[in-house]
């Protein structure tokens, strides 16, 4: 018999460009949908994806039957959305893409509180510095730092954000304090890693900007721990503003170089479009996006 849902769930590997990117999204395993998948070409007589062990792609079927019908079953999920929202109660899983140090600013008492408030909803954080693909990952939201490139996806910016050059009084005791950008080649500089075991910083200042290589004997992958390491006085590090504003009101960094930085480090929440936009995942991309901007201020 013909079952709508397999149209919708053959909408929804598409977009999610595999079975396993599908099954992240809609919670359903894997082995469900190609089961499904195999029905409802049964039932129409014709196959609607080449499959293989590394690539999913259309049939001409395939892409005559999506042409046809996702504009369609999209219109009717965001009719039962809203239908939802009209109750008042957001729930389902929202999975959240962030860097890995993402908790040490955005502080657990927005979760408990979020959680609390909305008890159907649940949280689901994965925390990595690598950027990965929402949509193959099955992700509702990310949050990034930098510039965002162009892309399909829709980027709502948090907060206007520049990176600083700091260090420990103890460091700068022992080696001294830079006079200029350049004088950060002759400096132990707090690195991400890297094969070559320096790094190139991209400065601003009075005069535009300047690429400076460094390097220094500490590297780690995470702000959190670059900035513990310019604490103990391991050298020089640049980094996000908001992440070291404690310790240089506290006394236990100073900044370096106060006339130059690196701007363009903005804090954004993506996600992968602004159409069918689950009532559970627009409350909590507008109430995160006011706690940080709040945190970020102080």
């Amino acid at each position: 018999m013909f079952d709508l849902n397999d149209i919708a769930i053959f909408i929804q590997i598409v977009d999610a460009g595999s079975f396993a990117g599908a099954a992240r999204r809609t919670g359903v395993p894997a082995n469900t949908l190609s089961r499904r998948i195999k029905q409802l070409e049964q039932y129409m007589g014709v196959r609607l994806f080449h499959r293989s062990t590394r690539k999913l792609s259309l049939t001409d079927a395939g892409h005559s039957l999506y042409g046809q019908s996702a504009t369609q079953i999209n219109e009717l999920s965001e009719v039962s959305r809203q239908l939802s929202a009209g109750s008042g109660e957001p729930t389902g899983r929202i999975r959240i893409a962030a860097p890995s140090d993402f908790f040490e600013i955005f502080q657990m008492d927005f979760v408990a509180d979020f959680l609390s408030r909305y008890p159907k909803v649940h949280l689901d954080f994965a925390l990595s510095d690598q950027r990965v693909d929402l949509i193959a990952e099955g992700m509702d939201l990310a949050f990034r730092a930098g510039i965002m490139p162009d892309s399909s996806l829709v980027a709502r910016k948090i907060n206007t954000g520049r990176r600083i050059l700091a260090a420990s009084q103890t460091y700068l005791d022992t080696y001294g304090i830079p006079v200029d950008i350049y004088a950060l080649n002759h400096h132990i500089c707090i690195l991400a890693p890297s094969v070559a075991g320096q790094s190139t910083w991209h400065l601003d200042g009075p005069l535009g900007g300047a690429q400076i290589v460094i390097s220094g004997r500490f590297s780690a992958n995470t702000a959190q721990a670059q900035l513990k390491a310019a604490i103990s006085g391991l050298g020089i590090c640049f980094l996000p503003e908001p992440i070291l504003r404690s310790s240089l009101k506290g006394g236990t960094l100073v900044e370096v170089l106060a006339d130059h930085d690196q701007k363009n480090n903005d804090l954004f929440i993506v996600y992968p479009s602004r159409k069918h936009i689950p009532l559970a995942v627009g409350i909590f991309v507008d109430e995160a996006v006011v706690y940080l901007q709040g945190k970020l201020l102080e």
